[in-house]
């Protein structure tokens, strides 16, 4: 269940932006498992809003597998700046933004569990007129790192798998490239929180238990904390900071709200 007052800070948001022919584009940000699909869900059925995920346009893994052949092994995994079809999303998004009351608007769609994008044929489809369009992704807003920030690996995978840097410094690239473009089509962010980065581990698996319908194995746990490192060093840049949000709202390990800062706050 979404707390009201969530619900009440997009909806603030969304009348703050909204205007005659303009559709209001608010993101919704947060760690794996913080709750932003589930949020931007039930935004979109009680506010009329069309909802997309960042996670609905990775690149296929075909091209992710090509990316990783030509730039960094690591693009082979999805999930961090310069794995998405920002093309693909800037397209349905100034679709979804241009519609009238009687149009359809196919929505792209991945799935998770074949790591592929979904076939067109099977992508849902929006129709009308959203009120305001919701996007939500993990690291929508968050700011490119200084480059010396850049120099020492946080991690294992860091560690042992760019040694010399190169593939975090494409993607701290991206981040002040084509995503800082896309970040300033928005009207206004909301930045779901976590306490700190060891509560990732717990959510994506709460996450992963809820994806299959089956309890975690301990094994693949462990598959998912190594996972959750490629996700490692934005998150804690956002947490500590690093993030152009307009409203904040400060989770608990329950993923209760401690409190709401910023210009949503209903």
């Amino acid at each position: 269940m979404v707390d009201p007052r969530l619900i009440q800070a997009v909806d603030a948001l969304i009348r703050r932006h909204e205007r005659q022919h303009h559709v209001p584009l608010i993101a919704i940000a947060g760690a794996q498992g913080s709750g932003k699909s589930t949020l931007a869900a039930e935004a979109a059925r009680t506010l009329s809003c069309a909802t997309l995920s960042l996670d609905d346009v990775y690149l296929t893994q075909a091209e992710r597998a090509d990316l990783a052949a030509r730039v960094h092994s690591l693009f082979a995994v999805r999930g961090p700046p310069g794995t998405h079809d920002l093309a693909l999303l800037d397209r349905t998004l100034s679709r979804l933004r241009e519609v009238g009351p009687g149009d359809h608007t196919p929505l792209p769609g991945f799935d998770k569990l074949a790591d592929d994008r979904r076939p067109e044929s099977d992508w849902p489809v929006f129709v009308g007129r959203p009120r305001a369009v919701l996007l939500e992704g993990w690291q929508l807003g968050a700011t490119p790192q200084d480059p010396a920030a850049l120099t020492a690996p946080i991690n294992a995978l860091e560690r042992d798998h760019d040694p010399d840097g190169a593939w975090r410094r494409t993607i701290n690239d991206a981040l002040a490239g084509d995503y800082a473009r896309l970040f300033t089509t928005f009207d206004a962010l909301i930045f779901l929180k976590a306490p700190d980065f060891d509560r990732v581990l717990d959510w994506r698996t709460e996450q992963e238990a809820g994806l299959t319908g089956a309890p975690v194995t301990a094994s693949r746990r462990d598959e998912l904390s190594r996972f959750v490192q490629h996700f490692e060093r934005i998150s804690r840049h956002m947490l500590a900071g690093g993030v152009a949000a307009d409203v904040v709202v400060e989770l608990g390990d329950g993923r209760d709200i401690r409190r709401i800062r910023g210009s949503g706050r209903p």
